[in-house]
């Protein structure tokens, strides 16, 4: 990634040098012909280049099976287990529960947070995914009551399980929020 990254970098910097004679109608003629090119990375860490006609695209030649960039993903620096927070069915996050989140969100330094929510299979997809997105909006309001800032809410259901469902032990693992910080 670093690699397609720098590439992409030194094409963007080259084109900063370069007047381009074409002319957009969202640049009017007001840059003379020269594109100003920008790099920026998203919560994700993914670096897009964004030109100033609006023109974007991403720096990394590395994406999943639905064409989306796959980037440095973060640093997962807490995961919560769902039934310590939730009982079964549930998105409401407990006072206990409440209060362990309270203390790791203030405890923690990160810029800001993704949280990310999974299920076990037993259910259907369907509704894997509504109770998974549930659950993480949950901690993020928490979270957001304890002062910190939430780049990204997911809900991934049974998608990216962290282990065996044909276990109770695996499935147990499966439910859970993941929180990641990005700093």
């Amino acid at each position: 990634m670093r690699l397609a990254a720098g590439a992409a970098l030194v094409a963007v910097m080259a084109l900063q040098g370069a007047a381009v004679d074409a002319q957009t109608k969202s640049q009017s003629g007001k840059d003379k012909g020269q594109y100003i090119p920008t790099i920026w990375v998203d919560p994700d860490g993914c670096e897009h280049w964004v030109m100033d006609d609006g023109v974007e695209g991403y720096m990394t030649p590395h994406t999943n099976r639905q064409g989306i960039p796959v980037c440095r993903r973060g640093n997962v620096c807490g995961v919560m287990q769902s039934d310590q927070f939730f009982a079964t069915n549930s998105a409401h996050v407990s006072k206990s529960g409440q209060a362990k989140l309270h203390q790791f969100f203030r405890q923690n330094q990160a810029t800001s947070y993704i949280i990310t929510g999974h299920t076990d299979s037993r259910a259907s997809d369907a509704y894997n995914m509504r109770l998974s997105l549930k659950r993480a909006n949950s901690v993020a309001k928490v979270a957001k009551r304890s002062g910190a800032r939430i780049a990204d809410v997911r809900g991934y259901g049974e998608r990216q399980p962290a282990a065996s469902n044909r276990s109770a032990a695996g499935m147990a693992k499966n439910r859970r929020v993941e929180i990641i910080c990005v700093r």
